[in-house]
């Protein structure tokens, strides 16, 4: 059954205010590398722990293999034109060395991959309030590192802190608008659409994990301890699921 409005609304504050924090606290202190990779680590296990022990059960027990595929396809594709849409953004301020250019592109880019973000609770809560909950759990582990990067990329570029903390801010509203679009639109869905668009959901979180999240984490060199995060950032959610 799906969740009601005023229950998302009132979850989503939840990574919204994890994302403001993450901004707030990167623009007084910016974390080191090794401490960023590990909380990449630890979200990406989370999220990976979110679909194999919630969507994917869902997935299965809805018994529609074409919905399966065509909701996979359609979630790898959209974010593949949507990475191919945030390099070209990015290629202008690379090519000028403007920081400004920079800026709005970052913030561009950033904008769309919060309200993603949004719409994927808003699928998460179109398979029941239970299956929203945890996706809550699960992105705002990965929000609150977004709002830790943009604070620390407009803080490199110059930016003041104010205007740097309201424009962390305001990104964080966009997973309201995406979670609440998402969830008024897809609300009392079932059958072969409710399928495909848990399909759609299951890919493009998997996406977030390995294109992503593991993706800049495996820029900086690993330790054990590095490692394990992602272990231990799956056990957590898992126990968290066991114990709801």
């Amino acid at each position: 059954m799906s969740a009601p409005l005023q229950q998302i609304l009132s979850l989503t504050l939840i990574p919204v205010a994890a994302t403001i924090l993450g901004g707030v606290a990167a623009s007084f202190r910016t974390p080191g590398e090794r401490l960023r990779s590990f909380v990449q680590h630890f979200a990406a296990g989370v999220v990976f722990a979110a679909v194999a022990g919630e969507l994917l059960p869902e997935i299965t027990r809805g018994h529609q293999p074409f919905g399966v595929v065509i909701g996979f396809t359609l979630g790898v594709v959209a974010m593949l034109v949507i990475r191919q849409f945030a390099e070209r953004l990015e290629r202008p301020s690379e090519v000028g060395g403007r920081a400004r250019s920079g800026n709005v592109s970052l913030v561009t880019v950033v904008g769309i991959d919060v309200l993603i973000d949004g719409l994927l609770i808003g699928v998460g809560f179109a398979a029941g309030a239970r299956v929203g909950t945890l996706l809550v759990v699960a992105l705002t582990l990965e929000l609150l590192f977004l709002g830790v990067s943009v604070a620390s990329s407009l803080g490199e570029s110059g930016m003041p802190r104010g205007r740097t903390v309201l424009t962390v801010t305001g990104l964080s509203l966009l997973v309201i608008l995406g979670a609440l679009l998402g969830g008024s639109l897809l609300q009392g869905l079932t059958g072969f659409p409710l399928e495909v668009v848990l399909s759609f959901g299951a890919a493009a979180l998997l996406f977030l994990v390995t294109e992503e999240l593991l993706t800049e984490a495996h820029e900086v060199k690993e330790t054990p301890l590095i490692t394990a995060a992602f272990f231990a950032g799956f056990v957590a959610l898992y126990l968290l699921e066991l114990a709801s």
